[in-house]
């Protein structure tokens, strides 16, 4: 798998645990840049996913927060926040997350380098629900709080 992996100033301690792991796993890793402030990263590792140059991305600040604030922002990304390993397969396999981001001061290059080998190998398991939701979470990004007030596929008014 490609994985296109961005960094801020505060994300670069662990920049070798994750791009690491990583390649040990087998995936080429894209470099999408290290950069001062991590708006900057998010959109870099975004045009990346958008472009089809990678399938998956790893974003890391300080907190991870940041990143997955800025990411967040911009169409076609599904970004969460993981300091777990559960969290990192199941945000796959239910809610299709396609970045991974930590925090460089949250925690250290041994759980990084285990969360993105989990996050990588983890699949979208399309059960319907999932699907269902994930189109729910479409029409929100497409349509904004609108979208909260009419089922997305049949357009009737939701209470």
């Amino acid at each position: 798998m490609r994985i296109a992996c961005g960094f801020d100033h505060a994300g670069v301690p662990l920049r070798d645990a994750v791009v690491g792991a990583l390649e040990q796993s087998g995936h080429v890793v894209l470099d999408a840049g290290t950069y001062d402030d991590y708006p900057y990263a998010a959109a870099a590792v975004a045009q990346a996913l958008a472009r089809d140059d990678a399938e998956r991305a790893v974003l890391v600040c300080g907190s991870g927060a940041g990143v997955s604030v800025a990411a967040s922002k911009l169409p076609g990304v599904r970004a969460a926040t993981v300091h777990d390993g559960y969290t990192a397969h199941q945000g796959v396999e239910h809610d299709d997350l396609n970045v991974l981001c930590l925090g460089a001061r949250v925690i250290g290059p041994e759980l990084a380098g285990e969360l993105v080998r989990v996050f990588a190998a983890a699949s979208f398991s399309g059960e319907e629900r999932h699907v269902r939701r994930l189109g729910q979470v479409a029409a929100l990004e497409r349509d904004g709080v609108q979208a909260l007030h009419q089922d997305p596929v049949t357009g009737e008014r939701q209470p």
